[in-house]
């Protein structure tokens, strides 16, 4: 029976090796996975006996010589990469090692058969974090403004649980949602943007046609104008006499921003706001607890313990005030206390998750339970999107509205003034 060298990086993030008596190379794989650990290298021992041919091991596909080499760019810091890139990355990535390639394999084959240049040179970087001993989190940890802590912590997550494909599954699902629901939005906001472009396109001719010549004419007759059309000429003065202050004040509120949200307080004092704002954080709460339901369940099914499964989802909202709210949780269950337990003393969770995974502990069915929750949060997330979505064209065009009609209000109370003082 052959023998198999593999290189493989277990749930402590250690780089184990060792030598394998299996079938084929699959199985050495297969044997490497149950072990909780993720292969990065297997490779037949020299001198042993060929390993027959498997039919379900993905031979790696030939490079042409015809084809034309592409210049790769490797990535720097401070490079960004586009949602639909980054999508397929992880698409590409994640169907590789499903198929039952070590991640050597996989990255190698993604440099040389992605197009995208800059994909290419991201494949080519991580491939070299790996050959240089480093994990697959650790490496995209490199890379802040491609990766995002979410992502590098679930890919950490994936690599501790030996379940790295499916957590590259379930990023490549998180991905298709976030573009699903920015296409959602966009689309919800073509007729109420064009509606703004006539709105805008109306208030200018108003006030710089109209308004100018019945003002001459007013002068001419000598009346006093009303309230509302004074307010209007004065407004229009405004913008045209120090527009460039307004402009001034808009990136000094900018980068002032900018400048808060860089601070410790600062930041958790937005990150608070953010997950507080009416509407706009319902989206946000549904996703965060299907997320962190779905990857705790992964986790604990897949063996890896509780208080490290904690660790690993400390930063996975992104938010610092939850992630503050987390590692209170870590250290209640590191004092003993049990996981719902903890949770619901942090009033974080609503109390229908608390109940449901109250009721997994005390079954023995924590994995499961943790799936059905993420199910139920999931089907809400649908809903406040869909809310969401439909409430954003009213409100826009009640806004233009508003706006539209003080201008006309303005022009035609000074018309009605004018023909007032005829009679």
């Amino acid at each position: 029976m052959p023998e198999f060298r593999y290189v493989a990086r277990n749930s402590e993030g250690k780089l184990i090796e060792g030598v394998l008596t299996c079938p084929d190379r699959a199985a050495a794989i297969h044997h490497v996975e149950k072990e909780r650990a993720v292969p990065i290298r297997i490779e037949p021992v020299q001198g042993a006996n060929p390993a027959p041919p498997a039919e379900s091991r993905p031979a790696a596909p030939p490079t042409r010589a015809s084809e034309p080499a592409t210049a790769l760019s490797a990535p720097t810091k401070t490079d960004r990469l586009g949602h639909n890139q980054l999508y397929l990355f992880t698409e590409q990535l994640a169907h590789l090692l499903t198929a039952g390639m070590t991640l050597d394999e996989g990255l190698g084959i993604m440099v040389r058969r992605l197009k995208h240049a800059r994909l290419g040179g991201l494949s080519k970087a991580l491939h070299q974090s790996l050959v240089e001993g480093r994990s697959l989190s650790q490496a995209m940890r490199e890379y802040p403004l491609i990766f995002s802590s979410l992502y590098a912590n679930m890919v950490a997550a994936g690599e501790a649980s030996g379940a790295l494909p499916d957590i590259l599954k379930r990023l490549v699902r998180h991905l298709a949602g976030i573009k699903a629901l920015r296409d959602k939005v966009q689309q919800a906001l073509v007729y109420p943007a064009l509606l703004v472009l006539v709105g805008a396109a109306l208030i200018v001719v108003f006030i710089k046609v109209m308004v100018p010549q019945l003002m001459g004419f007013f002068e001419k007759t000598g009346q006093v104008l009303p309230l509302p059309t004074r307010i209007l000429l004065e407004i229009n003065r405004l913008l045209t006499s120090y527009g460039w202050v307004a402009a001034l004040a808009c990136a000094g509120i900018y980068f002032g921003f900018k400048a808060l949200t860089r601070s410790p307080e600062g930041r958790k004092s937005w990150d608070t706001l953010v997950w507080n704002i009416p509407v706009f954080s319902g989206i946000l709460r549904y996703r965060y607890y299907a997320q962190f339901a779905r990857t705790l369940g992964t986790l604990m099914e897949n063996g890896v313990t509780l208080l490290r499964s904690l660790e690993l989802l400390e930063e996975i909202s992104g938010n610092v005030y939850v992630r503050d709210r987390m590692s209170a949780v870590r250290k209640a269950v590191m004092d003993g206390a049990t996981m719902s337990v903890a949770l619901g003393e942090q009033q974080l969770f609503p109390e229908l998750f608390i109940d449901m995974m109250a009721v997994g502990e005390q079954a023995g069915k924590f994995g499961q339970t943790m799936g059905m929750i993420a199910d139920v949060y999931e089907r809400e997330l649908d809903k406040q999107v869909q809310i969401t979505t439909s409430l954003v064209p009213p409100v826009v065009m009640l806004g233009i509205a508003a706006v539209v009609g003080l201008v006309v209000y303005g022009i035609l109370s000074a018309v009605f003034s004018l023909t007032s003082g005829l009679r």
